[in-house]
């Protein structure tokens, strides 16, 4: 059968080296380039507090079904992440010729009861993956009716702790944003960090990967600082960080734009010389136009995936669905064009997990990724410039991984 997308063309091509088939398979075709409880690189999801899941109708007529599950009855973003990303899942069938699997899609609603329910469901129709769900409370819950039934996951929460064997998150885990910009900064001479960390759940996270890639990069930390919403309390931050003046050369705000915009402001009014560090960011600010809008961010750097294959999805889905995908919708895509890619070219041992944790990797809309065996995952990220026209690559994202995934 002769391929007609660009996704399906690439798929036609034999494995060879490193899972070439499936990583090309991933990439955006059709004229295009390539708990939910925090994101990266894009807004979180709130997730209601419960409702019964309930059946959609599925997608495609493959021999080989695949649950997709999903908030798509939730309330609020939520309801809204779950049906940009089905119709994502939609687009990628439609864009990949021959798929022979069959989405057999259910909604969660976006609790754990539903998750756990609609999993059964589905598994008891025949699938023999899961993607989705969304929040981690729901993959926490599906996961172990999946692993009672030998089924591997495929999930979207970017908590990381809600991974396991067999449970494998697609999403951008706080972790790679960290490691990325970390190990970049070192590389161009910064040794001396100073970090102001809020006082959340994102920041607990991310506070523990900087120590680390911090240490066994060779850097030094100076001060690590905490801040809630409160900015009335700023005034110890801004008099522990004027105290590290001259002995620090990076700065590191894991925060989105309002909380980013308060910390400057206030070290700013404190008498902090703020060109005396490069500020460091992570992928939340990605899409947030407050930073680029932000004079006193002109030059600072995070870590973001390039924004060339995203382009090209948007522009395919707003041109199929008159609307606007959710920033994860990328991610739905992505499972759905691998999980068909394995099917075509793996047999038997499609979802088996040396093949899902192939340390070569799989390309998707956002660049390479790689499935750890403990169910997280690497992403090749590039690291941006902010400057008042929009972010800047100033180190494009690799485009394959070198070494073994850990």
């Amino acid at each position: 059968m002769p391929c007609q997308s660009h996704a399906a063309r690439r798929a036609c091509a034999p494995w060879g080296r490193a899972a070439a088939l499936a990583l090309a398979a991933l990439l955006a075709g059709c004229g295009g380039g390539a708990s939910n409880m925090f994101g990266s690189g894009s807004p979180a999801v709130d997730a209601p507090a419960a409702a019964p899941a309930s059946v959609a109708k599925p997608l495609g007529t493959g021999a080989v079904k695949v649950a997709l599950i999903l908030p798509l009855s939730a309330g609020g973003n939520a309801g809204i992440a779950g049906q940009s990303m089905r119709n994502a899942a939609e687009m990628a069938l439609a864009e990949f010729s021959g798929a022979n699997i069959q989405l057999v899609t259910k909604d969660d609603s976006g609790t754990a009861p539903g998750a756990q329910q609609a999993t059964t469901q589905a598994i008891d129709e025949g699938a023999e993956i899961v993607i989705g769900p969304l929040f981690a409370h729901s993959v926490s819950s599906a996961k172990q009716v999946a692993r009672s039934r030998g089924v591997p996951m495929i999930a979207f929460s970017t908590d990381s702790n809600v991974a396991s064997s067999g449970a494998y998150l697609l999403s951008f885990l706080p972790e790679s944003d960290v490691d990325r910009i970390v190990t970049y900064a070192v590389s161009q001479g910064k040794k001396s960090f100073v970090a102001l960390i809020p006082s959340n759940a994102y920041g607990g996270v991310v506070e523990g990967e900087f120590k680390q890639v911090v240490a066994k990069r060779g850097g030094r930390i100076v001060t690590v600082e905490h801040y809630s919403e409160d900015r009335s309390k700023l005034g110890e931050l801004v008099k522990q960080v004027a105290q590290a003046a001259g002995r620090a050369d990076a700065l590191f705000i894991p925060d989105s734009g309002d909380g980013v915009a308060d910390i400057l402001q206030a070290l700013a009014n404190g008498g902090v010389n703020l060109r005396q560090f490069t500020v460091l960011g992570t992928g939340l600010w990605g899409d947030d136009q407050r930073i680029f809008a932000n004079t006193l961010l002109d030059g600072a750097w995070f870590a973001a995936p390039e924004s060339t294959g995203y382009r090209g999805f948007a522009d395919r889905y707003r041109a199929r669905y008159h609307q606007d995908p959710v920033r994860q919708a990328t991610l739905a895509y992505d499972a759905v064009a691998l999980v068909a890619a394995l099917v075509k070219t793996q047999g038997q041992q499609r979802f088996a997990a040396d093949v899902l944790t192939n340390p070569s990797g799989f390309t998707g809309i956002d660049g390479v990724f790689r499935f750890r065996n403990d169910g997280s995952n690497q992403r090749g990220l590039a690291v941006m410039k902010v400057t008042t026209a929009g972010p800047q690559v100033v180190a494009p994202a690799p485009r394959s991984f070198n070494g073994s995934a850990i």
